[in-house]
Parts: structure tokens; C-alpha cells; sequence
């Protein structure tokens, strides 16, 4: 055993040199090492400027404009789902008003009260020229009301102020132009109503007999059921139309007036016991249903006007006569074109100068 293991460490001795070799193995392959360090090293800037280019912030997307608490992308979905909404209730109230049609006794009521009743000898036909230039101003005056109307309630910043030449509370030259176009509709319903009585045209639009509401009911239900009662509009309305006409010009229009002049700086703000008996806040209460009435009345009027034979209704309003040709209907055509044009007129630029006629106009 001992002869055996005598020669091992001679053999570890002549193996000594093999350190010196790993030592130049290793040398040999740092040096590669070095050199792909200096390489990267040197390239370690290049590449650290990539990361800079790459996060440059990006540029901030516009916002959305608002039209007045929506988007115009928000306002088109929701019209379109009131669209939809409006045609599928109109379709539900269709379906039950023809039902009711058929129940006992109905068909009695309607053939009894055809949906207009007959107007007294002394009532006559047509329209003449001053309701029809009163009607023009109402189209005008209500379009620009209810849009100023609309901006004074929505509006944040307004873009300019009025104050009174006499001194008084300034106000947005959107409350000026609104109060200043009621004044003008004020003396034009005024006008219109006088004429009315005066030429005994009142019997028009104003009920003189208890028949007038199962007509106006029986009226209703034709309108409901897609089967529209018999329109002569230049000789007699039907019950539904009188009564509808009569609560714009006797209800709603006095309605709208009282509020309106409450809520405008022509109200004395000093009359304590008056001011408790009429709170500004049951004019506001009342003064915005109001407009959304007369936003309602006009769309359902305007329907009505264009399905119930277009070229004789505009003709009976703005050419004077019931023959039916296209008079009428350019002459409508040339009042939208007006009211387009003073809708885009109505802004601080064309304004500003009016107002200055009758008072200050400032920025702020």
C-alpha cells in the first residue's frame, strides 16, 4: 500500500504547469471580453438615446366640445334613441286607440260628433292679410325667443353684458336680446289679439259651444288612429285645433308673458309685498314648461301642416287663398330664409351696436 502511494506527488509536481496554461486560457479569453465591453460601452450611448426619442411625450388629444352638457356624438345617440323611442310609443298608442274604435258605443260617439261643429253665420273664412303678416312675425320672433331663451339658461361665461343708459343691473347681451325680442312678440300678439275681436275673426279660434269638446275628443281619436278627421282649416277648424289655438293665444302666450317680466329687470325689486305674493322662483317654475309647450306645439303644427296637404295649408297662411299651387310655399320658404338669417345674425358682433343704441356694451 505504502510503495503504491509513494509516486503521487512526484506525478502533481510534473503536472504543475497546467495553472499556467488555464492562466493564458483565461487571459485569452478576457481579451475578447474587453473588446465586446468597449463595443458595448461605446455603443451604450447610441442606445440610450433611444429610450429619450421613444419617451417624448405624446401630444394631448383635443377635447370633445361640449354643446351644452353633451358631446355632438352624445346628442346625436340620443336623439336617435327618442326617435326610436318615439316611433315605438307611436306605434303602442296606434295599436289601443284603434282598439278602443271598436268598443261599444264608440263608433256611435264618433259618427255623432265628427270632430268639428258648426261655426255661427257671422264667422268668416280665410285669413287676411294682417294674420298672416302677424303669423310670419311669430314665426321670426318665437325661433330666436326660445334660442336665446336657451343660451340664457345654459349659458357659463356670457360673451358680452348690456347695462341700461339710465343706469340698472347689467346682464348678458344674450338676457338683452332675449327680453328685447319678447317686447316685439308682446306688441305683435297684442296687435294680432285686437284685430282678432275687432274684425269678429275671434270665433275662429275661440269655442262657442259646449260641442266643441266631444269634438275635440272624437278629433283626437281619428288623429290617434291614423284616420285624420276631414281638414278645412281655411273655412272651420276642427274642435282639437280650436281648443289647441285658443290655449296658445289665451293661456300659454299671457303665461309666458307674466313669468317673463318677473324674472326681467322691468320687475320692481323693492316691492317687498308684492315680490312675497309672486316669488321669482314660481316664475321659473313656470316660465321654462312654458317654452317647452310652445317647442312642442310648433313641431306637432309644422307636422300637421306639411301631411294634411302641404301646398293648400301654406297657401291658406302665407298666399291668402285656398286654390292650391306653389305661392304659398315660396313664400314660406322665403320666411325660414329670414329667420335662418337672423338666427345667424344673432351673435355679439351684429348685436353689440344695436345694444349700444339703448345702453352700455362691455366684455365684462
Amino acid at each position: 500500500m505504502a510503495q503504491t502511494s509513494a509516486p503521487a506527488p512526484a506525478a502533481g509536481v510534473a503536472e504543475a504547469p497546467a495553472p499556467a496554461a488555464g492562466v493564458a486560457e483565461a487571459v485569452a479569453d478576457a481579451a475578447p471580453r474587453r473588446t465586446t465591453s468597449a463595443a458595448t460601452s461605446a455603443a451604450a450611448p447610441a442606445s440610450a438615446a433611444a429610450p429619450v426619442a421613444a419617451e417624448k411625450p405624446a401630444r394631448p388629444k383635443a377635447e370633445a366640445r361640449l354643446y351644452g352638457s353633451r358631446t355632438a356624438g352624445q346628442w346625436i345617440k340620443l336623439a336617435v334613441l327618442l326617435a326610436l323611442g318615439a316611433v315605438a310609443a307611436a306605434g303602442i298608442l296606434v295599436l289601443a286607440a284603434r282598439g278602443v274604435t271598436t268598443l261599444p258605443g264608440v263608433p256611435e260617439f264618433l259618427k255623432r260628433y265628427p270632430g268639428a261643429y258648426q261655426l255661427p253665420e257671422t264667422a268668416q273664412p280665410g285669413f287676411p292679410w294682417w294674420a298672416q303678416w302677424a303669423h310670419f312675425f311669430n314665426i321670426f320672433l318665437m325661433v330666436l325667443i326660445i334660442r336665446s331663451g336657451y343660451q340664457v339658461r345654459t349659458q357659463q361665461k356670457p360673451p358680452a353684458y348690456w347695462t341700461p343708459k339710465g343706469g340698472g343691473k347689467k346682464i348678458s347681451i344674450n338676457l338683452w336680446l332675449h327680453q328685447s325680442l319678447d317686447i316685439l312678440w308682446l306688441a305683435n300678439g297684442l296687435i294680432f289679439v285686437v284685430l282678432l275681436f275687432a274684425s269678429g275673426r275671434w270665433l275662429r279660434i275661440v269655442p262657442s259651444s259646449w260641442e266643441a269638446f266631444p269634438n275635440a275628443l272624437s278629433a283626437l281619436l281619428q288623429y290617434m288612429t291614423l284616420d285624420w278627421p276631414v281638414e278645412s282649416g281655411w273655412v272651420n277648424y276642427n274642435s282639437l285645433q280650436q281648443i289647441m289655438y285658443f290655449l296658445v293665444v289665451f293661456v300659454a302666450a299671457p303665461l309666458a308673458a307674466i313669468t317673463g317680466v318677473r324674472m326681467s329687470e322691468f320687475w320692481p325689486k323693492n316691492a317687498k309685498t308684492l315680490n312675497k305674493v309672486y316669488p321669482v322662483e314660481v316664475a321659473r317654475a313656470i316660465h321654462f314648461p312654458t317654452m317647452l309647450f310652445f317647442v312642442l306645439f310648433i313641431l306637432v303644427h309644422v307636422f300637421l301642416v306639411f301631411s294634411t296637404g302641404a301646398l293648400r295649408n301654406l297657401n291658406h297662411m302665407f298666399g291668402g287663398t285656398d286654390e292650391v299651387n306653389w305661392v304659398g310655399f315660396w313664400l314660406f320658404a322665403a320666411a325660414i330664409a329670414i329667420t335662418a338669417a337672423g338666427w345667424y345674425a344673432a351673435r355679439p358682433l351684429v348685436l353689440a351696436p344695436i345694444a349700444k343704441l339703448f345702453g352700455q356694451v362691455s366684455s365684462r
